[in-house]
């Protein structure tokens, strides 16, 4: 396993990406990613779950007091997603897209940076969801997150203008079930790749951290970009722990 510590030869390295021979490219993006855009970790200490519990999804759906919490924390997140912006590792994934190299770009984040920086849609998924709106938990529809805080301020679940069903941040929450969709086509992104990327993941949240294993087991080649150590860091080929914006920094030019 190559480590690399340096700015200029993480630079050097990541570089590759654009000219190698590399055909079909896949990305995890973690918390990593967004903390440089001034997102914090909400799962760290002193992030928001370590100040307030979770709610959990059953809590949502059988409790009113429950759901008002939720989306207390909804909208203080929104303050924190509001403020931020794309960098240049955001935007340095849109490239590859682009470009072609990059088929697929699984993200474990909820804060729509992505979708900011222009990723194309179709070649993305979001394991976790998203907290930059809202579903309806009965049809499906969607609605914006600013519109439902007069509900919220008066002491009111946000319900849909459709159908009436309960509307809930369009993230998965703590006991609610993972997408299926969603996990097979991550999965089989990562087996049919000849390189996969991990930006900014600490590797430690299933079922995202069994993808790098996944993308090796099938033959691909694993780069591992995280100032952390994480536990898949001996299958990778090249292990960078430069800070991702620094690294990609010119990036598209």
């Amino acid at each position: 396993m190559n480590c690399i510590t340096t700015l200029p030869e993480a630079q050097r390295f990541v570089a590759q990406f654009k000219v190698g021979s590399y055909r079909q490219i896949v990305a995890l993006t973690g918390a990593g990613i967004s903390t440089e855009s001034g997102i914090p970790d909400f799962r760290s200490p002193g992030g928001i779950w370590s100040k307030r519990q979770p709610v959990q999804y059953q809590d949502f759906v059988d409790d009113e007091d429950s759901r008002l919490e939720d989306w207390d924390r909804r909208f203080e997140m929104m303050d924190y997603f509001s403020r931020a912006e794309p960098n240049a590792a955001h935007l340095a994934l849109t490239t590859l897209a682009r470009s072609g190299k990059l088929v697929c770009l699984i993200t474990q984040n909820v804060d729509g940076l992505h979708q900011r920086a222009g990723f194309p849609d179709d070649l993305l998924v979001e394991i976790h969801g998203n907290s930059t709106f809202a579903t309806c938990l009965s049809c499906g529809a969607r609605a914006e997150l600013e519109a439902q805080k007069p509900a919220v301020d008066a002491g009111e679940s946000p319900r849909c203008s459709q159908c009436d069903g309960l509307l809930k941040a369009a993230v998965i929450s703590f006991g609610q079930q993972m997408p299926e969709r969603e996990l097979q086509r991550a999965a089989e992104a990562a087996s049919a790749c000849d390189l996969f990327l991990v930006l900014g993941s600490s590797l430690v949240v299933h079922p995202a951290a069994q993808l790098p294993a996944v993308a090796v087991q099938s033959g691909a080649e694993l780069v591992i970009l995280n100032g952390q150590e994480t536990p898949l860091d001996s299958y990778a080929s090249t292990v960078v722990r430069t800070p991702l914006a620094q690294t990609f920094a010119g990036f598209g030019e």
